[in-house]
């Protein structure tokens, strides 16, 4: 799976975009993103691994901290900060998802500082969501990166970070998704073998024939289930789970249901987060 090629429902909304008018960050968030899914799956994890509903949520590479307003639904008690170098996305995000929150967004707080920066509070659950992770391309900056989400959890927290795999997941190759209103397509354009660093780019298809193109790029390294559970391992974490994403009807596609396993199920493409507990 790319960091964008979550298995959505289809957007049965009907939209005039086109690529002059057609906002990136929305398009991605309609065509990448299941915030709900998300969060609900980071406070259903905790609660069964430790027996109390968590609070307090990291959202590390936030962009329009679209995970952390959905987080703040969860309740009152719910607050989340983010952090992101990239202030154009997080202005948007303030814009166009805290700001809808009204009185309640006043329990995010975003920091335009490097992810390895320690929280303003402790977090329970801390996120690094749609492979952002995966701009650190050498064993030792992640491993700092992890020990630095370690050492800045509560006592009890959880950091997850979702991963991909499969021969699909180093190829060159483009994968097209109809997403109501405009086509979203993941172009995986380069894999260097020798070090692992891939090159992909998100483009936006439109009805009239326009085009979005390289609305995003990434250049990341691609890290294997098994090596990142080592470097969490690594980073002192205590224990490190598996929860694979099952198989929907159709044999193809991911079903959205992830569940704790050891060896989870091969195929071309597959979804997974890893939980690592302090």
């Amino acid at each position: 799976m790319s960091a964008t090629r979550k298995k959505k429902r289809a957007d049965k909304r009907r939209h005039r975009y086109t690529a002059a008018t057609a906002d990136p960050h929305l398009l991605y968030q309609i065509a990448v993103q299941s915030p709900a899914e998300d969060v609900l799956f980071a406070s259903r994890v905790y609660r069964t691994l430790r027996g109390a509903p968590a609070r307090h949520y990291r959202e590390d590479f936030c962009g329009t901290g679209l995970l952390s307003s959905h987080w703040i639904r969860l309740g009152p008690r719910h607050t989340a900060e983010g952090f992101d170098i990239d202030p154009e996305p997080v202005a948007w995000g303030l814009a166009h998802n805290v700001e809808p929150l009204g009185k309640a967004g006043a329990r995010y707080t975003v920091h335009l500082k490097d992810v390895r920066s320690p929280s303003r509070k402790r977090p329970d659950v801390r996120v690094a969501q749609n492979f952002s992770y995966c701009v650190f391309k050498t064993r030792a900056d992640l491993l700092g990166y992890f020990r630095a989400a370690r050492a800045d959890l509560a006592p009890r927290g959880l950091f997850m970070i979702d991963l991909h795999g499969g021969p699909e997941a180093t190829e060159v190759m483009q994968e097209e998704r109809r997403c109501g209103g405009f086509t979203y397509v993941w172009d995986q354009v380069r894999f260097w073998p020798g070090t692992g660093e891939y090159l992909c780019h998100i483009h936006f298809r439109f009805p009239d024939g326009t085009e979005r193109k390289r609305a995003f790029t990434y250049r990341w390294r691609f890290w294997h289930l098994t090596e990142l559970r080592d470097v969490l391992l690594d980073a002192g974490f205590a224990a490190v789970h598996a929860y694979f994403e099952g198989t929907a009807e159709d044999g193809e596609t991911g079903n959205g249901i992830f569940r704790r396993g050891v060896r989870g199920e091969n195929c071309d493409s597959w979804l997974a987060y890893l939980v690592a507990m302090k």
